[in-house]
């Protein structure tokens, strides 16, 4: 009879157990593709600014001196991302790959200008930004127009904008919910041991002691947990990168593994402390509290 009260005794400890591990594995893989997802936002975000264009249509009668000393000095400037000159027959030629019609045979000339196509770092999109960079090109004799799409800028801006703060709002809100989460699962785990602890103090043994078994154990839930969240994660990651063409290219190494060791420092942190917490409360109850 004893033996069948032991073996169900250590199958309710290793469900318990199991319980734990999973419910952290769960949802610090959850926690997880949410950190990717905004990842890939900032990634995104800072592709498309980086590739969004401003032409400074150049005078025709600029000398060749102080187009290239510009040049020279916009590929230096700690704004820019990219700088290329395009002559105005580069530009009829792309013009009429575009148009599929020869325009330049039609009109008899060239009506493009010389110009120099900037692209800026993403930190310096800005309205703000390029209102400057338009008012101090303009002052330049041999720069005849600043075009680009200011409309574009704002919109593209504000929508990014709104798109982090929505992800990084969703982030905060389900590290929350996951910490609420991992915390039931600890607590019924330990409320399953009630008595056993209660046991431990009436023979005397000291709060440190009766703690450590308890903190090691949810120490080991936490690595276990976190590595499988990771495993998980790193396959869905490795998947995508597959399945979808181009994903893998928008993926960061640096930011990915900044995002693994926060997940394995995180499930560590919820585990050891609500382990800690729950304890705290247990080892306060009285004998006859134990049953309610």
């Amino acid at each position: 009879m004893s033996s069948k009260q032991d073996r169900f005794t250590k199958r309710r400890l290793r469900s318990a157990y199991l319980s734990v591990v999973i419910s952290i594995a769960l949802v610090l893989f959850v926690l997880g593709v949410f950190g990717v997802l905004l990842i890939n936002t900032q990634t995104i975000s800072r592709s498309i600014k980086e590739n969004f264009a401003i032409s400074i249509l150049l005078q025709d009668d600029a000398s060749t001196a102080e187009v290239n000393q510009f040049f020279t000095s916009l590929k230096l400037a700690p704004y820019t991302k990219s700088a290329q000159i395009i002559s105005k027959e580069d530009a009829a030629e792309e013009l009429k790959s575009i148009l599929d019609e020869d325009f330049v045979d039609f009109l008899g000339y060239n009506p493009l200008h010389d110009g120099i196509e900037l692209k800026l770092k993403a930190e310096f999109l800005s309205s703000e930004k390029l209102t400057e960079l338009e008012s101090d090109f303009s002052k330049k004799a041999f720069v005849q127009e600043i075009v680009y799409d200011k409309i574009l800028v704002t919109k593209m801006n504000d929508n990014l904008r709104i798109l982090s703060i929505g992800l990084i709002s969703g982030a905060f809100l389900l590290t929350l919910i996951s910490i609420a989460l991992i915390n039931s699962s600890i607590r019924l785990a330990i409320y399953s041991k009630r008595f056993i602890i209660k046991t431990m103090q009436l023979v005397g043994a000291t709060t440190a002691f009766i703690r450590k078994p308890f903190l090691l154990r949810s120490l080991g839930q936490g690595i276990l947990g976190s590595s499988i969240a990771l495993l998980l994660l790193f396959s869905l990651i490795t998947w995508l990168s597959s399945y979808i063409p181009g994903f893998a290219e928008f993926q960061n190494n640096y930011f990915l593994l900044i995002l693994g060791l926060s997940i394995l420092v995180l499930g560590l942190l919820i585990s050891l402390t609500c382990t800690f917490f729950a304890l705290k409360k247990y080892l306060r109850l009285k004998t006859d509290q134990l049953y309610f």
